[in-house]
């Protein structure tokens, strides 16, 4: 029986296997070449709301599922009839279209924390194929605040309540699922990676064909090696694919036996953080108990704001984390 989930090494391995022919010299158009300002006055185009009619079908999926474990479910035991054909059209639109989406009104707060598991991963394998998070094969991540000290270059980020420069993810799409929201702060910050490409050819095209060669990368303590080498961008004449992880590229600066990067990428580095914090160019996403979001790791990068949670334990913000190979 073939497995409904992959490992961390075949999704990187898939998401990194992106098509490169040149490097473009004019501006990139489409849909995913967005600016914040431009989502912000036009919510129609990245949030939609669940149906009564896709509720009873997930409420129906639950109940027939309810005796088999979570990460044993696939879509012949999870049965979706309409939302089936819905959740496809949602892949799409982040995979190959604007690259983000809010989907609001999961009953979270009627359904225990397992069912609400339960329901995420049975519909994320009508969204894409799930794929293992880190080498320790964790597959629904919650992200949360663990408590863990945030200056520690081996804690990951979403296990504290900081702040969390532009990255991406090694998979195709990243989905959250907000179970409980911060009592402020921890918006979803997203730019159009797109966008940036085309600001920074605007303002200082000279820095362009760093994007096409080997940047240096912290392994923070994941994988056998110290530090990798990645190139942030492929374009195959028709798609602009971008990996970006500021906080990864710039704690390199700790390893002092690698070489150190070159004026051009940490130019690189500044300018796409201060043009993607820029006011207009990003959009921020707040999150309600019940909004599920889903973003390309491809055409848009993420970050979060820092946030501060509620005393009481049973009210601090958690989120459910996917990530999804579509293609």
């Amino acid at each position: 029986m073939t497995s409904s989930y992959i490992s961390s090494k075949e999704q990187a391995r898939h998401y990194f296997q992106q098509p490169h022919t040149s490097v473009p010299s004019a501006p990139i158009r489409g849909a995913a070449a967005w600016l914040g300002h431009e989502l912000a006055a036009a919510p129609q185009r990245w949030s939609v709301d669940l149906t009564a009619q896709h509720i009873a079908e997930l409420d129906a999926a639950l109940a027939a599922c309810a005796h088999m474990p979570t990460q044993a479910l696939t879509a012949d035991t999870f049965v979706l009839s309409e939302l089936a054909e819905v959740a496809a059209g949602w892949a799409a639109q982040v995979h190959r279209g604007i690259g983000c989406l809010r989907v609001r009104g999961f009953p979270v707060q009627r359904w225990t924390q397992a069912e609400a598991e339960r329901a995420y991963w049975g519909l994320g394998l009508y969204l894409g194929r799930p794929g293992a998070q880190n080498p320790e094969g964790e597959l629904l991540g919650h992200v949360k605040d663990y408590g863990e000290r945030a200056d520690r270059p081996e804690v990951r980020l979403y296990r504290t309540s900081a702040n969390i420069l532009y990255h991406c993810d090694a998979a195709d799409i990243v989905g959250l699922l907000c179970l409980k929201p911060a009592r402020s702060g921890g918006a979803s910050r997203l730019v159009s990676s797109v966008a940036l490409f085309n600001a920074v050819l605007e303002r200082e095209p000279e820095l362009i064909p760093a994007l096409f060669e080997p940047m240096l990368i912290d392994a923070r303590g994941e994988g056998k090696n110290a530090w990798n080498a990645l190139v942030p961008c492929a374009w195959n004449g028709e798609r602009l694919h971008t990996f970006f992880h500021s906080d990864y590229f710039r704690s390199m600066a700790r390893h002092a036996q690698a070489p150190a990067h070159s004026a051009a990428q940490q130019r690189l580095l500044h300018l796409y953080e201060s043009i993607g914090n820029e006011p207009g160019f990003y959009l921020d996403m707040e999150f309600a108990a019940g909004d599920m979001q889903l973003v390309s790791n491809h055409t848009v990068l993420h970050a979060r704001t820092a946030y501060t949670d509620w005393d009481e334990p049973a009210q601090r913000r958690h989120l459910l984390r996917l990530w999804l190979t579509v293609s």
